[in-house]
């Protein structure tokens, strides 16, 4: 990415671990990415790089005090919208029946922050960048190039991220997913959504990030091979052959080859 990401888009990605440096090795070796746990006055969170470049970001589950929650969160990676004005912003979510859960707080000179939960009970994350824009490589093997929501209520998820943020929702016009539909900023795809019911029962409504790879099955093997389990086995689907993973701590996650993978902005 060499430009700053617009509103609505999907522009960082981080997970919250019980076990940090497990998370770091496990998702290191699988995608080439660099990270080391960061400094105590940044909590530790440690940001994982690919060819010098940030693309996720990884922190221990622990609370405001620094103690270990009890009990432990759930493993979960967070996408994060850019928007730029967060406190505007969230005016709007919770007008639109959003509720807030963290924020808005400063990071550093980094930009601000903020989570939300939508009104069917997804969380997601904001983003009002300062120095930091987000992810610096996209749509490459190991780095970020989808977020998608599932959804108990479609038709309500679509009203309030338009009703949050500057995105259009549409159906999709790939062939083969005319049931998907599309989150558009400027009428370009950054994102999608699908009906809950479509995944096994019990899932709740969330957000989860798709990693490009070279190589689905491969990738799939490794993570097997490193204590991570499969969620759904690759399978080939209308954006090209992608499977759903899940790291040792239980963080849920889809890889993906894509047929025609958008060209980095």
């Amino acid at each position: 990415m060499n430009d700053s990401y617009k509103p609505g888009t999907p522009c960082w990605i981080d997970l919250m671990v019980p076990d940090q440096q497990a998370a770091l090795d496990f998702y290191c070796d699988l995608f080439g990415w660099q990270g080391e746990v960061g400094p105590a006055e940044q909590g530790g969170y440690a940001v994982c790089t690919l060819k010098g470049k940030p693309v996720a970001g990884i922190m221990k589950a622990m609370n405001p005090d620094g103690t270990v929650p009890d009990p432990l969160p759930p493993t979960v990676w967070t996408t994060y919208l850019s928007t730029d004005g967060i406190d505007g912003t969230l005016k709007s979510a919770t007008d639109a029946g959003g509720t807030l859960m963290m924020g808005p707080v400063d990071v550093m000179d980094l930009g601000r922050m903020a989570v939300i939960a939508d009104p069917t009970g997804a969380v997601v994350g904001l983003w009002q960048a300062g120095t930091f824009d987000g992810a610096g490589i996209v749509n490459e093997h190991g780095a970020l190039i989808w977020n998608e929501l599932a959804t108990s209520d479609l038709s309500a998820a679509s009203a309030f991220y338009s009703a949050v943020l500057p995105v259009t929702t549409d159906r999709s016009e790939m062939p083969g997913a005319e049931e998907y539909i599309e989150f558009k900023v400027d009428d370009r795809a950054v994102g999608g959504m699908m009906d809950l019911s479509k995944l096994p029962p019990g899932v709740p409504p969330h957000w989860q990030p798709y990693f490009h790879v070279d190589d689905v099955d491969e990738v799939q093997a490794s993570a097997v091979r490193a204590g991570g389990s499969v969620l759904a086995p690759a399978f080939d689907m209308a954006a090209g052959r992608m499977a759903v993973l899940a790291d040792p701590q239980g963080g849920a996650f889809a890889v993906i080859t894509a047929s025609m993978p958008e060209q980095p902005a």
